[in-house]
């Protein structure tokens, strides 16, 4: 019988019995450094956890540099990135292994950790509905999942807000964003964005999830067409915040 060491230990208590024999048998490793992981850490090691090149952004969710990409595009309230991300950067492990390494869990375990640290900061208050960016459906049934919505199902487990999955589509399949400067990514994104359902957040403050933002490009197409609904505030989280 096939052990898939990920999925089976969401079911188990931490430091149980099982969850301990399931460490001896198929034991973890940290996504940053690849040392084992101590039965009580998830996904990143302490030692990696404590030098994440973490932005604090949270503590000033309005006046930030990833904040600013945003001002007189999108109506933007609050944004924080957990980390900055840098391409080959030990850390960025953790981004290339959710999107890259199925590993949906690590996006739902992240999630969490982002938002115990941004609910410190209040960055949550009266935000009503969690969007995650759609994928394209190629891209979705390539991969086998979104992995925006894990970042979202993380952030659901600790706030308590909705996520609501069919409010925006995406019409079509876009290249990458990876090789792109700012003004191909923005053309690349241009109208891919479909809004569904308006009637639902007509009014209300939503927060966005992506993986990673860089020009901002994604979250102010999908921003605009969100915008359509009426009296709509945004607000944006990502895993990582890589500068233009």
């Amino acid at each position: 019988m096939r052990i898939d060491p990920y999925h089976e230990r969401q079911a188990l208590k931490p430091n149980s019995f099982w969850s301990r024999l399931l460490d001896l048998i198929a034991p973890r490793a940290c996504v940053v450094c690849g040392k084992r992981l101590a039965i009580e850490e998830e996904i990143i090691c302490s030692v990696c956890n404590f030098h994440l090149p973490r932005t604090y952004f949270a503590q000033d969710a309005y006046e930030n540099e990833m904040a600013r990409l945003f001002w007189g595009r999108i109506p933007v309230e609050r944004c924080a990135a957990w980390m900055y991300y840098q391409a080959h950067a030990s850390s960025a492990y953790v981004v290339y292994s959710l999107k890259y390494f199925q590993r949906p869990d690590i996006g739902t375990i992240i999630g969490r950790m982002m938002a115990q640290e941004f609910h410190q900061e209040n960055f949550f208050d009266d935000i009503e509905a969690i969007i995650p960016i759609p994928l394209a459906h190629e891209r979705e049934r390539q991969r086998g999942y979104n992995q925006s919505d894990t970042i979202a199902q993380g952030i659901n487990e600790v706030t308590g807000i909705p996520i609501m999955n069919d409010i925006i589509t995406r019409k079509r399949f876009s290249s990458s964003q990876t090789q792109k400067d700012r003004w191909t990514r923005t053309e690349n994104v241009e109208g891919v964005f479909e809004l569904v359902h308006g009637e639902q957040i007509q009014g209300k403050h939503v927060l966005l999830i992506d993986d990673v933002v860089t020009t901002g490009a994604t979250i102010c197409s999908c921003g605009k067409e969100l915008c359509k609904a009426g009296n709509v505030k945004i607000s944006v989280a990502a895993i990582g915040f890589a500068k233009p």
